[in-house]
């Protein structure tokens, strides 16, 4: 006769046998999975650099169409995208308008991907240097000074020398930005009394 004791026994058992095997659908098994909707594991798709018979150039990319430009790609802009004109020479002046969020924002990013080799002043004697890399040139140079706001702009877009291109890293209207930075410190390190606000003049020492 089997006693409620035991009866319950079973019943406690059973169900740590219930909740125990759930605990082990992670573990390693040699089974084959079952697969409800396969198409969610094996999807048919084509991958960006493999072949494809389909096409006449034999490969599943495609190229844009002819005569179409992917949206925010339009650069109808020469001057501000190339800092050239259309005759294909550097540009004299900024595009950009000069603002003070403008020029914070070139500070920002002259401090970040400039000062490094250029210093936070311009003077060619950044960080780069105390470990034997070759310094750069002064933006302090007569040289630099009377050359055109596009030079910059093509040098940093291409790199010069042993300067890497910054084309990718940095945007364009950040470059601009950059530029009129350079611009103010070169000021600031060749300024005249003349350069002072009237208002300030004496006070100073």
């Amino acid at each position: 006769m089997t006693t409620p004791r035991a009866i319950l026994i079973s019943v406690f058992a059973i169900a740590v046998l219930v909740v125990a095997s759930g605990c082990y659908q992670g573990r390693p098994s040699e089974k084959t999975p079952i697969h409800i909707n396969p198409n969610m594991d094996n999807q048919e798709k084509y991958k960006a650099l493999g072949a494809n018979e389909f096409y006449p150039d034999g490969s599943n990319m495609r190229q844009p169409v002819a005569g179409t430009i992917s949206r925010g790609n339009l650069r109808e802009d020469v001057q501000f995208y190339t800092g050239k004109d259309a005759a294909g020479q550097l540009i004299a002046k900024n595009p950009m308008p000069l603002t003070m969020d403008v020029m914070k924002r070139g500070q920002d990013r002259y401090n970040i991907f400039c000062s490094p080799c250029h210093s936070r002043v311009g003077d060619g004697k950044g960080i780069i240097v105390q470990y034997g890399f070759i310094p750069p040139p002064s933006f302090h140079d007569e040289r630099l000074r009377i050359a055109t706001d596009g030079h910059f702009f093509d040098v940093i877009t291409n790199g010069i020398r042993n300067m890497q291109p910054y084309r990718h890293q940095v945007p364009v209207s950040d470059r601009w930005a950059i530029i009129h930075y350079i611009r103010a410190l070169q000021r600031s390190q060749n300024a005249t009394k003349t350069d002072v606000p009237s208002d300030v003049v004496g006070t100073v020492k």
